[in-house]
């Protein structure tokens, strides 16, 4: 199966400095936050790739840099073969076809949609904005067809976004990321806000789309039982870094890195009644100043000599990418 997206060594680094004045005064250096670091990972079209991580570990940051809100500092993203940063500038056909594919259904349901616009309107920007229909009754068609897409009606095009409730929101913010006809839609935490029945409900309309429609999915999310209920390959995030990526049912099953571990044990389950939980132990680093080596030994119960010197890389171990010292020394 052919890679519809491939991230190559990609970073992104914000300047993150106090104004010039005051690091004059101060005699302070400037501050770089590491977002993302050397981020490598492909998804075969047809295919959902999930990824994972306590908040602040970069995985927005990703979603950001594939749909080109932000560009990279280092690496490249492709998309169907083109790299996405000249796509995100460039204004010729070829450019604004391959914008078309790339989609992002946001988090929050009630910020993202305009609260002075019907939901008719915001279905059909991406399509005045692409161009895609010009006449006036064709694409009030073509917003209707959407509308049933999401199980919605054509009368909901009247409405205006506060008489929905999170779970229809959510719906129309997906209406209106198929309106340009997209491959690769990009899902941003999509059902965090949402109460879990209506997640359940969310979650199955998107893999019902995914079936009828060929789509691809990267989901984001910090909810590993969502993530084992969509995802067909998962990619576990630290502190702007993949520390571990493989097929759902290996990673779930059989987990490599501690931290992976660690994120799995801490989930409840009704079969392990009575079985205390482990939380997640320890703090995230400061991102402006990381541990030595490893980043996520401070925290590891695994540690030995080499994590406090050296950064693992990710490499092939047990069916998936791990990077961790441990998991491939055992001691």
């Amino acid at each position: 199966m052919s890679a519809l997206v491939e991230l190559a060594n990609v970073s992104k680094t914000f300047d993150v400095s106090p104004p010039w004045l005051n690091r004059v005064i101060e005699r302070k250096p400037p501050t770089y936050l590491h977002a993302v670091s050397d981020v490598s990972f492909s998804i075969a079209r047809g295919e959902t790739l999930a990824l994972v991580g306590e908040s602040g570990c970069g995985k927005s940051t990703v979603a950001r840099l594939i749909v080109g809100l932000y560009a990279p500092s280092a690496g490249s993203v492709r998309v169907d073969g083109q790299d996405m940063a000249v796509a995100v500038k460039g204004n010729d056909e070829a450019a604004r076809a391959l914008r078309r594919k790339v989609q992002m259904i946001f988090q929050d349901p009630y910020a993202s949609l305009n609260p002075r616009w019907r939901v008719a309107d915001i279905v059909a920007e991406p399509i005045r904005t692409h161009k895609l229909i010009t006449d006036r009754a064709a694409l009030d068609k073509r917003v209707a067809e959407l509308l049933g897409f999401v199980k919605l009606t054509a009368k909901d095009g009247e409405k205006y976004p506060h008489q929905f409730s999170g779970g229809q929101r959510q719906r129309i913010s997906i209406a209106r990321a198929l309106a340009s006809n997209p491959e690769f839609l990009i899902c941003d935490e999509p059902t965090s806000a949402l109460d879990v029945s209506v997640q359940a409900q969310v979650l199955n309309l998107m893999k019902d789309l995914q079936r009828e429609m060929g789509l691809t999915y990267l989901f984001i999310s910090h909810n590993l039982q969502v993530v084992h209920h969509i995802a067909d390959r998962v990619g576990v995030m630290y502190l702007g870094r993949l520390v571990e990526l493989g097929d759902k049912r290996a990673v779930f099953g059989d987990p490599q890195h501690p931290y992976t571990r660690m994120l799995l044990d801490a989930i409840p389950d009704l079969q392990m009644t009575g079985k205390a939980r482990t939380p997640v132990a320890g703090e995230v680093p400061n991102p402006l100043n990381p541990p030595s080596g490893c980043a996520f030994n401070p925290r590891c119960p695994k540690r030995f000599a080499p994590c406090d010197r050296e950064r693992p890389e990710l490499a092939t171990f047990k069916g998936r990418d791990v990077a961790c010292f441990a998991a491939r020394n055992p001691i």
